[in-house]
């Protein structure tokens, strides 16, 4: 047994039927036996078993009991979609687990009855490591297992006219998440870039943000308890565009990787 290191990055997948933590080492992975619950309490369970990455299928790094967003946490994207960044208070609200698909996975856009208008979205995401209620900002960080990237697809027609967003961001494959965990990273400093089309149409880094991610986890800990693998998406810089079929979005995060997914 050995515990894990910082910048370790650690995959879901599923392997003949089953499905497995892993660690990422190059182009091969080393299948664990191991739990989430043991992995955020630092145990890790070696199989003796190596598998190539590309012999496997990716999942979602992690199954939450929540996915929490923050909204408007960048000023630019605040006001190029119709709001103001708040420097006390973010936008919060929820999406379903249903609407996780992992690294490669499909976006599949609604009817056009039901929406016409659904966009990108690339944001870092924390994946909380131990359980947590009324955390103070000066502990949050210690709250954090590790980061990965989140893509918020929404539908921007119907965030616009309905009185919440529950909607406009909970349609099936609207949260692509993935494709590794890295533990050990300092989230406050990441360099965000997203592409579509191999063009880029978002470039910012998490030190642009109205309000800070220890601040964002102390505040939401004050409205819900944080269990060990819940998600806080940290918000989307400026740049959020209309998606199409046949589209290719990627989102590359400085020290996490990069997460690439098709519209269909």
């Amino acid at each position: 047994m050995r515990i894990i290191q910082k910048g370790q990055k650690i995959v879901r997948y599923e392997y003949n039927d089953k499905r497995y933590y892993e660690i990422v080492k190059g182009d091969e992975i080393i299948q664990l036996s191991s739990t989430f619950t043991e992995l955020v309490n630092n145990e890790l369970k070696y199989d003796s078993v190596w598998v190539k990455y590309n012999d496997v299928k990716i999942l979602e790094p992690v199954v939450p009991s929540k996915i929490v967003n923050f909204g408007w946490t960048y000023a630019e994207h605040a006001q190029e979609t119709g709001g103001e960044a708040d420097l006390t208070e973010p936008f919060l609200f929820l999406k379903p687990n249903s609407s996780l698909i992992p690294d490669q996975g499909e976006i599949i856009l609604p009817p056009a009855k039901l929406s016409n208008q659904v966009e990108l979205e690339g944001e870092v995401a924390l994946v909380i490591g131990k359980r947590g209620k009324n955390i103070k900002e000066e502990e949050a960080l210690d709250y954090v297992f590790g980061c990965t990237i989140f893509n918020d697809i929404t539908a921007r027609d119907l965030t616009k006219s309905d009185p919440q967003f529950t909607r406009g961001k909970g349609f099936d494959t609207f949260g692509p998440l993935g494709p590794y965990i890295v533990t050990g990273i300092d989230p406050t400093n990441l360099k965000i870039v997203t592409t579509l089309n191999a063009k880029v149409v978002q470039n910012s880094n998490t030190n642009q943000m109205s309000l800070s991610i220890p601040y964002l986890i102390s505040w939401i800990s004050e409205v819900m308890t944080l269990e060990p693998g819940d998600i806080l998406a940290t918000g989307s810089p400026s740049g959020s565009c209309p998606l199409k079929s046949g589209d290719t979005v990627e989102i590359e995060v400085n020290n996490i990787g990069k997460l690439c997914n098709y519209v269909k």
